[in-house]
């Protein structure tokens, strides 16, 4: 039975049961994994798995389950708990599904893994790290094809299909000289193709580099209130706050401190945030909303300027705002017109950020964490890397106080980042 056919059946099913409207979605996925630990290609598999999402309306009361099994008696139970699942939920007239869209199939990547080539790129940059950086110790090296065959269909005539492969590669190292050892770094991309060695995408060689000049760490000269550089790697750590708190639980709760920042400036001007998971240069992106809509690009923040909210249909409908046309994630941000060393060289007394450990900041913003695998960075040149240092600040203030975006941007296939250099951090 086909995906499509399998969710038509759950849409049959949920009708008969009382459902009013529901929505059914089948995926197949397919891994094939190989990995090598410490130099040892140890790890081999294979593996299929289905996934049912299906979710009703009654009464205005709405409920939603997934299960991994695909037989008529396992599908029969579950439309059955959802049932009392919504029976004894609370009723809420913002509750809806996507209205009708005319019916679309997607496809994107390869169909089928190369095991070979996989096989290669790992040896390949076992052997590259070896025989460059003697102290570093790649302590994993991982390649996974992952293709998902799915359809979403729902009581509305809403028909979508679709199928994605895609390669997902992750390294995680450290590096030791006698009985100096520096943090552990870990990155990872995702490509529709394994067409160059590991090491040549995004900044994985330089992410070497990096880890076998942070055996030997100092302290900063002392605390200090200065800038901030941020790697692609680690901006998500500080982009969160604001994306985290433009979709549904933050603005129908209230909480979110930007519930009333509709085209207001929420940003420097330097910052233009889009999310892109249609086409474009990201390949880890998504045509179907969680919502069942057939998604689109947008412009989240244009010139410092919020310019839309993430919002589901639950969220548009308790808010009286509108309906995001995507559902966020595959993050863009725009380059700037500052080179890479010019962003450096205009650090007076600062730090480079590589990756960043620490809690949730609060809903004001504040937040306090640890600069791991960082530079001190003085005078406009990176001076040395630095032990664990305490870096602190508050995440609005840190948007609007972008002074300058590089030109070069990393793309690790799921988003694409520049380095950006902030004022006022605290570190110490």
């Amino acid at each position: 039975m086909s995906e499509k056919q399998l969710a038509s059946e759950i849409l049959t099913g949920l009708q008969a049961a009382g459902f009013e409207r529901g929505t059914a979605r089948v995926s197949n996925d397919e891994l094939h994994e190989l990995q090598a630990e410490n130099g040892d290609l140890n790890l081999f598999r294979t593996n299929f798995e289905t996934e049912i999402g299906m979710s009703g309306i009654l009464d205005q009361s709405r409920a939603s389950l997934s299960i991994n099994k695909i037989e008529k008696s396992v599908v029969g139970e579950a439309i059955d708990n959802l049932k009392l699942m919504a029976l004894s939920g609370t009723p809420d007239p913002a509750f809806d599904i996507a209205g009708n869209q005319p019916a679309e199939t997607f496809s994107a990547g390869p169909k089928q893994p190369d095991y070979e080539l996989m096989y290669d790129r790992i040896n390949e940059v076992e052997a590259h790290a070896k025989a460059n950086y003697p102290i570093l110790n790649l302590r994993s090296a991982g390649i996974t094809y992952f293709k998902r065959q799915s359809a979403v269909l729902n009581t509305n005539g809403v028909e979508f299909q679709s199928v994605r492969g895609q390669y997902n590669v992750s390294v995680s190292f450290s590096s030791k000289q006698e009985l100096a050892t520096s943090s552990m770094m870990y990155t990872g991309f995702s490509s529709f193709d394994l067409d160059k060695p590991i090491h040549e995408y995004t900044n994985v060689d330089a992410l070497f580099r990096q880890s076998t000049e942070q055996v030997l760490t100092e302290h900063l000269p002392g605390k200090f209130v200065g800038d901030m550089v941020i790697a692609p790697s680690c901006l998500p750590s500080f982009l969160g706050f604001l994306t985290a708190r433009l979709g549904d639980a933050a603005m129908v709760s209230g909480t979110s401190v930007y519930k009333d920042k509709l085209g207001a400036e929420v940003a420097s001007p330097l910052l233009n945030l889009h999310s892109q998971p249609v086409g474009g240069e990201l390949c880890s992106g998504y045509w179907i909303t969680g919502d069942g809509y057939k998604a689109e690009n947008s412009v989240i923040v244009e010139n410092g300027i919020l310019k839309t909210y993430l919002l589901g249909i639950y969220g548009a409908n308790k808010t009286g705002m509108n309906r995001a046309v995507n559902g966020g994630g595959c993050y863009v941000v725009a380059p700037g017109e500052t080179s890479y060393e010019a962003l450096i060289g205009q650090v007076e007394n600062g730090i480079l950020i590589n990756r960043f450990s620490g809690g949730r900041p609060n809903d004001r913003g504040d937040f306090s964490g640890i600069a791991k695998n960082s530079y001190y960075v003085r005078d406009g040149k990176v001076q040395f890397p630095i032990k664990e240092t305490t870096v602190s600040g508050n995440l609005i203030e840190l948007l609007k106080s972008i002074q300058a975006i590089s030109r070069e941007c990393l793309n690790n296939g799921s988003s694409s980042y520049p380095w950006i250099r902030v004022g006022g951090i605290t570190a110490s």
